[in-house]
């Protein structure tokens, strides 16, 4: 089933043309990586799904962007919501100044939540399902900045987890994190598509060949290339792709 599809989408930062005629579909319960050199537009795509950009005053779109059939953009859409369907997790750990408990169970409290059964019960099984709960069981109440740069990150995750979103968008999750750090985070990815749709901007080519089924390839605003990874990164059908894969350039 179709998850996420965007239509002709072109964005602007005032007169910068940033994203050019993006067409592309994203199907539900797969990991999409989104590949290519920096400022070529991938992380500003990322930021279309959940409206992100709209903090910037210059940022204007055109085109379409349908989320479970619904377009995103229609005015009648409530942003706080669609950004609880649509989880983020961004390049550094971002964990609040709170205890790691608190930190789980913010976004439930935020939405009006305040069955301290329901909360614990939901900060738990985010936890386990962000493959944490053994780690921080017994130090629920220290603060959350205590914890590793990997045990962060996969606390953000369990943050994003816990408002029961259906997308993950991930902005170089594992970018500021060591190779084993980085492993535990793409396991991870692996065992969360089965339950949820996963959106991923990664510089490294190994991991995108490693998790993701389909890489969309982006060069200067526009999407060079999108299929699924085996191919891409096999037999691009493209010169670009294969130089950018390949190292010749970027």
């Amino acid at each position: 089933m179709k998850h996420i599809e965007a239509k002709n989408v072109n964005v602007y930062y005032g007169e910068n043309h940033v994203l050019k005629d993006i067409d592309l579909t994203i199907k539900e319960n797969t990991v999409t990586a989104f590949i290519g050199p920096s400022g070529c537009g991938k992380s500003t795509f990322l930021r279309t799904l959940n409206r992100m950009n709209d903090y910037i005053d210059t940022f204007r779109k055109k085109g379409k962007i349908f989320i479970e059939g619904k377009d995103i953009y229609d005015k009648k859409v409530r942003v706080e919501e669609l950004r609880r369907k649509v989880g983020m997790v961004f390049q550094k750990p971002n964990p609040f100044p709170k205890s790691i408990f608190e930190n789980v169970a913010y976004g439930l409290k935020i939405h009006g939540i305040s069955n301290k059964m329901e909360i614990n019960e939901t900060v738990e099984k985010s936890l386990k399902q962000a493959a944490l709960w053994n780690e921080v069981k017994d130090k629920l109440d220290k603060p959350a900045l205590s914890l590793s740069g990997g045990q962060q990150q996969r606390l953000c995750i369990a943050r994003t987890l816990a408002v029961k979103p259906s997308i993950i968008l991930m902005d170089e999750p594992a970018s500021a994190l060591d190779p084993i750090s980085t492993a535990k985070i793409e396991e991870l990815i692996q065992e969360l598509k089965e339950k949820y749709t996963i959106v991923i901007v990664t510089h490294n080519m190994q991991q995108a060949a490693r998790i993701s089924d389909r890489t969309a390839f982006f060069y200067m605003g526009e999407l060079v290339e999108y299929d699924k990874t085996s191919v891409l990164f096999t037999n691009p059908s493209n010169k670009q792709t294969e130089n950018y894969i390949t190292g010749r350039f970027g």
